[in-house]
Formats: structure tokens, C-alpha cells, sequence
């Protein structure tokens, strides 16, 4: 059964996949979105912090045509953005850290006013130290399950070759007879229960768009074949084949019965495989050039920055250099009327 996901859930998720701040020294700031109040002891460890909850307006519940099938609901949230001084070296300013943060705040809402709901992951700037997405190779004379131990994950040096479309690609290469090169791929997509992070629900799911950028070349002929992991029959599923010796882009679109591709750990899989295997003399060979998953929700469909204002606290030390950001956020559904 699906359901709307929670907006505060929806506009946190957009923060911390969009929002990116620069700091004096270069590098990028450690910012944590999370639905929680304030913690100074998390401060320790972050640059700043983004909490995300519903103000005191109430939800509006608008009538959109006479019949009332048609309907808006418009919520009314608060962005809280925290800062302190910080003793460490090359720590900016709380001050001045609040306000990077709360300029690239207003630039990531409205840029994405109409698409709060999409998420996109890939790999980048991942290695194998990651705890969300992964990714892995193996030869095979069939395909292998995403539990096989045949799977070994990539080195911190290919996963760089898997960040950006720029022809910097991994390969994998078979050369016994009869086998296939094969790519696994782990994508953190969903919400494992109890868990405090801002992936989805998946029973929020609302579309997933898998796409795989590279090619393969075998004896028997070039292409590439492209499948999920559907969990309930444990098969995998929804192939997408290629045929070109250089790079093209598949791609899998699932509409339908999405909690099927997301076990309960929140976890996808995608496997990309040679069309062809090897003769046992020339190579099958696989490449992967790019590889990424959009994932759109049921729920909010428009947000914006409403308003917002400084509300430091100076009565305590060090400052907390605050700035509170009213967004509002709203969605269109459908009601039936008996």
C-alpha cells in the first residue's frame, strides 16, 4: 500500500542531498539535516546543523474543483540553522559559517522548488568506506545472486572511476569459456526501521529510475544487459539490453510494486552483465562509465522560502548563531467522493 511521506522527511532529504558549503580553507562543511532539536555535543563533530519541523500554522486543505475531488494541502515548515565558534583550526566563524549555510539554503529550495520530491544517488564522492551505496564485480557462467560471496567489491581507486560521465570507466574482464563479467550495484534507497536517517519509507515510493552508462564487447557480439533485483521472487528482473561496443546509457524504470526492489534494509540492487560471454580465447569484457538512481516519493510536489530571520542566542557561551527559515511546502491529491 502506498502512502504521502512526511514533509519534513521530504525537504530534509532535499537539503542534504542538494546543499553544499564551501568552507574558508576549501573544503567542503560537515552539515547535519536531521528532524531532532538542536545538540550542542553533535556540534563536536559538524561544521553546522539543519533541523527541519512543522511550525505552529496549522495544515490549509484547499478545494481545488467544485466537486472537491481535486485538493491542496499546504504545510508550513521551519528550517533551523545552528552555529557555534569553534576552538579548532581552520573552523570558520560561527557567524560567518551560519550565513554560507543559510545563502546556499536559499539557493537550493527555490532551484528546486518543483522537484522536492526526487532524490538522485551515485556514487560520487564514495569509496569503499561507505555505508549506503556500493559496488562490486565477478565473473560467472550464470547470474549471481546479490548474496553471493563470488562479488568483490572495488577498489577505493575504481570507485573514482564510477563518479561522473567523463569516460573514466571500470572494467571487468572475463576470459575462461562460457563466462559472463558481471557488476553489482548497492543503492541506499530506502529506510531501514528504526532507523534515524532521511531515506524514504518505501512504501513512499513512487517511481525509481536505475540507468547504467558503458558497453560490452565479447566474441559473440558486443552489448550490455542490465536487470534488478526483485526480492519477493527472487529473481532478478526487467532486463534492459544494449548492443553497441562504446559507451550507451540503459536505463530501468520501475512503476509498479516498488517495495518488491527494496529489502528491508533499504538496500537496491542493480547488475549489469557482458550480453555475451567469453570463448575461452578473447575476453568478455564489461565497462561502466556512470551509474545512478533517481528515486521520486508521494508527497510534497512545490516548496519554497517563505521568510526568515536571525533568533541568535547570545546568553549562553560559546554564541549559538541561529536563523530560522519558514518554508512552505504543498501537494495535490485526488479524493474520492461516494
Amino acid at each position: 500500500m502506498s502512502e504521502a511521506e512526511n514533509p519534513v522527511v521530504t525537504i530534509l532529504r532535499l537539503i542534504e542531498s542538494r546543499l553544499r558549503v564551501v568552507k574558508d580553507d576549501g573544503g567542503l562543511a560537515r552539515v547535519l539535516c536531521a528532524q531532532a532539536n538542536y545538540d550542542r555535543e553533535l556540534l563536536k563533530d559538524y561544521d553546522a546543523q539543519i533541523t527541519v519541523s512543522k511550525t505552529a500554522e496549522p495544515c490549509q486543505a484547499q478545494k481545488h474543483t467544485l466537486d472537491g475531488k481535486l485538493r491542496r494541502r499546504i504545510y508550513s515548515l521551519r528550517a533551523t540553522i545552528t552555529t557555534v565558534d569553534k576552538p579548532t583550526p581552520n573552523s570558520d566563524v560561527g557567524r560567518v559559517m551560519r550565513d554560507k549555510v543559510l545563502e546556499q539554503l536559499l539557493l537550493t529550495i527555490p532551484e528546486n522548488r518543483n522537484l522536492p520530491y526526487r532524490t538522485i544517488y551515485n556514487f560520487y564522492p564514495l569509496d569503499s568506506t561507505s555505508a549506503t551505496h556500493k559496488a562490486y564485480d565477478a565473473t560467472g557462467t550464470g547470474e549471481l545472486e546479490p548474496s553471493n560471496v563470488s562479488w568483490a567489491e572495488l577498489p577505493n581507486v575504481e570507485y573514482s572511476a564510477l563518479w561522473g560521465s567523463d569516460d573514466v570507466r571500470h572494467s571487468k574482464s572475463s576470459t575462461g569459456n562460457g563466462l559472463y563479467a558481471f557488476m553489482l550495484f548497492r543503492f541506499k534507497i530506502g529506510a531501514k526501521a528504526g532507523e534515524t536517517r532521511n531515506e524514504p519509507r518505501k512504501q513512499c515510493l513512487k517511481r525509481v529510475s536505475l540507468s547504467f552508462e558503458g558497453f560490452g564487447i565479447a566474441p559473440q557480439g558486443n552489448g550490455v544487459t542490465l536487470k534488478v533485483w526483485d526480492n519477493i521472487s527472487g529473481t532478478w528482473s526487467n532486463a534492459q539490453n544494449g548492443s553497441l561496443g562504446t559507451d550507451e546509457t540503459l536505463t530501468i524504470a520501475l512503476t509498479s510494486n516498488l517495495t518488491n526492489y527494496v529489502n528491508e534494509s533499504g538496500f537496491l540492487y542493480l547488475m549489469a552483465r557482458t550480453t555475451n560471454p567469453s570463448d575461452g580465447v578473447s575476453p568478455a569484457v564489461l565497462n561502466c562509465d556512470f551509474v545512478q538512481a533517481t528515486v521520486d516519493v508521494r508527497g510534497v510536489t512545490f516548496c519554497d522560502v517563505h521568510s526568515y530571520r536571525d533568533v541568535d542566542v547570545v546568553d549562553v557561551k560559546p554564541f549559538l548563531y541561529k536563523e530560522e527559515i519558514v518554508i512552505v511546502a504543498w501537494l495535490f491529491e485526488s479524493v474520492a467522493i461516494s
